[in-house]
């Protein structure tokens, strides 16, 4: 199987993607597009080389952003079932299915219906939820979702990096379009709110995630039994740097 599903957004169009969806599929949640875009290759570059360390036979990838790598999983020869809350990326992904890869509609908080070699949780696709119950809940059915010495890999942003060189206003223009972008911290949660208008119709969005550093990700990982095994600080599996590293990737089993 050939089909690796990356959007590239060098040729995005907005009609192509209902309103609900749009800001899952423009910006990685407080980052940038160029940063998005990057990450998406550099990411599908490192998979191969990091997945080869491990023997997996079936892989679990959860994730509320796109579903490219799923299928880009897939065609490495791995089964993998892909998940996401949208029902309109789910019913467009089922075209890609075959007997090793499969999509389903999955709110996080539901258990897993079966177990896997590898979970992912990519892209900052965890925090939304006011109660950190919440998140321990999602944390504690990937657990039981995960075969005897079977990996969950979750990327976050670094949220103290992030907090440091938070840029509160911006403006940027992609396809003539101008999106007018503020973000803030407040009550615990990372805030960014977009504005823009297309087609003569206003549209105004505001992403919120929680402010998860590696402390509290370690606590949240404790509490449902996960052992740490490996921490890198972007897309290259450096090593992660509190104050410099883009990102928080995390490998536990």
């Amino acid at each position: 199987m050939n089909h690796i599903m990356i959007r590239n957004l060098d040729n995005f169009k907005i009609s192509e993607i209902d309103s609900d969806s749009f800001i899952l599929y423009m910006y990685d949640s407080f980052g940038s597009i160029t940063n998005i875009h990057n990450s998406l290759n550099g990411l599908e570059k490192k998979i191969k080389d990091t997945i080869s360390k491990f023997k997996f036979k079936t892989l679990q990838k959860r994730s509320y952003l796109p579903l490219g790598h799923s299928i880009y999983l897939n065609s490495l020869g791995y089964k993998v079932t892909g998940g996401d809350l949208s029902e309109n990326s789910i019913l467009h992904a089922k075209q890609f299915e075959n007997e090793n890869l499969n999509f389903e509609v999955w709110d996080m908080r539901d258990p897993i219906d079966h177990t896997y070699d590898a979970i992912f949780n990519l892209f900052t696709s965890f925090g939304y939820f006011e109660d950190d119950r919440d998140d321990i809940k999602v944390l504690r059915n990937i657990k039981k979702g995960l075969n005897k010495n079977g990996l969950f890999v979750f990327d976050f942003l670094n949220a103290t990096k992030l907090e440091a060189t938070l840029v509160k206003e911006e403006t940027k223009i992609v396809e003539e379009i101008t999106f007018n972008i503020r973000r803030e911290i407040k009550n615990g949660f990372i805030l960014k709110h977009i504005t823009f208008t297309e087609a003569n119709t206003a549209h105004s969005y505001t992403e919120r995630v929680k402010y998860l550093d590696l402390s509290k990700m370690t606590s949240y990982l404790n509490k449902v039994g996960f052992q740490l095994v490996a921490i890198f600080g972007d897309y290259n599996l450096t090593t992660f740097e509190k104050n410099t590293s883009d990102r928080l990737i995390l490998v536990a089993k």
